[in-house]
């Protein structure tokens, strides 16, 4: 597994390491999950305290006009448990992208897992892309807040990340001082394939993890797979809006950054006057 180190001078005392899965998009289910405890195993031997995976990692995200598997609830479960198991092996804290169904279909989602093994609980995607209403009827309504050690942090997934934030500043607001952002995001016939982050040439997507950030004053943290020409990778973004480091697009490995916990005040969300959601 390449390692891409994002850590800040070394004069800098960091509070928490952190590490983004960009990884290849997974070819079945259970490649999806041999890839998913892997990467958790990697995570824990470079000292990371938690690990984020990108949107629908497992069982693989469904993506419009391509045949995938029906719904498995008896994967899910078993795909869960060997997840936690390596998280517990590990001792890191995992946010695993995967998808779930509830009594109201099936459901993008985060499931957050403790260091021990134990779920923490589940971050639903809020808010749903046009194009995904086919294929996830469901979406959630409530919006959570999860710890690790001294870290506490939001999840907004995909979709939500990039065009709606006050899903951010709902986190930070709260005491957040970390908003992790798992994303799919693929090569479109005829896109621009970046090669800098945030090439003016690129789509407004990057540009939204640097706003993200400095309106809020945290950190955002966002992962996508692997993919070739994709115009989005894997990044994490200081509170003050300036790039930490980035993944090299289309190339796999965990991107590693450690993260100064002082400088995420949430100060510019703490002053927004308008209510957030």
């Amino acid at each position: 597994m390449t390692v891409f180190k994002g850590s800040e001078r070394r004069t800098l005392i960091s509070n928490v390491r952190i590490a983004l899965a960009n990884i290849r998009v997974p070819t079945t289910p259970d490649d999806s999950v041999r890839l998913a405890t892997s990467a958790v195993a990697d995570a824990g031997r470079l000292g990371a305290a938690v690990i984020c995976f990108p949107e629908c990692f497992v069982p693989g995200y469904r993506w419009p006009g391509q045949e995938a598997p029906p719904p498995d609830p008896a994967f899910l479960q078993r795909a869960w448990a060997a997840v936690a198991d390596a998280a517990r092996l590990a001792r890191v804290a995992v946010i695993l992208g995967t998808e779930r169904i509830t009594d109201r279909g099936l459901q993008i989602t985060a499931c957050v897992i403790n260091p021990d093994g134990a779920i923490a609980g589940w971050q639903d995607k809020g808010q749903i892309d046009p194009s995904e209403e086919g294929i996830y009827p469901a979406f959630g309504t409530e919006r959570r807040l999860f710890s690790v050690g001294p870290l506490t942090f939001g999840v907004v997934i995909c979709h939500e990340g990039w065009r709606y934030p006050e899903t951010v500043r709902w986190a930070v607001r709260r005491g957040a001082q970390l908003v992790f952002h798992p994303h799919a995001h693929v090569a479109e016939q005829g896109s621009f394939h970046p090669e800098t982050f945030a090439d003016p040439a690129n789509t407004f997507h990057e540009k939204a993890m640097l706003c993200r950030a400095a309106e809020n004053t945290c950190y955002f943290a966002s992962v996508n797979c692997a993919s070739e020409g994709s115009g989005t990778t894997s990044a994490v973004v200081r509170p003050d809006g300036t790039l930490q480091c980035y993944h090299p697009y289309g190339q796999e490995g965990l991107l590693v950054a450690d993260l100064d916990l002082s400088t995420a005040t949430g100060l510019l969300a703490s002053r927004c006057r308008t209510s957030p959601i």
